[in-house]
């Protein structure tokens, strides 16, 4: 098992969708674990405890949303939602209550691999560059440790999801130069705004991630919405090493 890339849980009521990505998945290093409905995946998902799940909507017994919100009430693990809805706004409810990114269905197998290595690449740990050797920066009250990938606000420790961390920390390391949301969707999940829902995959995290960094989201003082453009992290004179 050293060699596998990371372990997923694909959980997917087709019989046929389910071979077809545990095979695929498989050969390109993956170990790959499936389920069929609701109930089962979250029985394998406590026992067998995955890297990333890939999660689609329409289940028997408990549909993908109420998986996504059970798994949010005790892990952070990355969750790619697969839908066959066109409808943006219920792409939206996933994003909402916790899911990472979502494909719809028909999707290229190849562009869901693309999507699982992106979420991988942006797990490893980044340089931290200028920021100190330690990779603790302090921005107001929010103290952000890269080195563990973790997150204080007023000292008490804040859980934010791996995407939620990985768009803090872009932020951060340009704080004060504002960044569209293109530039944002293409850093983080690694494509390029292909149609309007897709940049709302950013809106939807920034608004997730100020409910819990913000003491008042609708007027945040640490992210900040440049109009017409995208987003920037105010630029705090403490922004510096918290142990220099």
């Amino acid at each position: 098992m050293e060699n596998h890339k990371g372990k997923l849980l694909v959980v997917d009521d087709e019989p046929a969708v389910r071979r077809i990505l545990q095979t695929r998945l498989t050969m390109v290093g993956y170990e790959v674990i499936t389920a069929a409905d609701g109930d089962e995946a979250l029985e394998r998902f406590s026992t067998e405890d995955p890297d990333l799940v890939i999660l689609d909507v329409m289940l028997p017994k408990k549909d993908g949303y109420q998986i996504c919100q059970t798994i949010r009430e005790t892990s952070d693990v990355p969750i790619i939602m697969l839908t066959a809805l066109s409808d943006v706004a219920d792409r939206i409810t996933g994003l909402q209550i916790g899911a990472d990114d979502y494909l719809v269905k028909p999707f290229s197998p190849k562009e869901l691999e693309a999507r699982i290595n992106t979420i991988f690449r942006r797990l490893k740990p980044q340089d931290s560059k200028s920021n100190g050797d330690d990779g603790v920066l302090q921005a107001g009250q929010l103290c952000i440790d890269s080195n563990r990938r973790r997150v204080y606000l007023h000292e008490q420790r804040v859980r934010l999801t791996e995407i939620e961390f990985n768009i803090l920390q872009l932020l951060v390391n340009q704080a004060g130069e504002p960044l569209s949301r293109a530039a944002i969707l293409e850093a983080i999940w690694g494509y390029i705004p292909r149609q309007p829902g897709d940049l709302r995959l950013v809106d939807v995290h920034i608004s997730r991630l100020r409910s819990k960094i913000e003491a008042d989201p609708k007027q945040p003082d640490y992210i900040i919405t440049e109009r017409g453009m995208g987003y920037s992290f105010q630029r705090f004179p403490s922004l510096a090493s918290a142990h220099q």
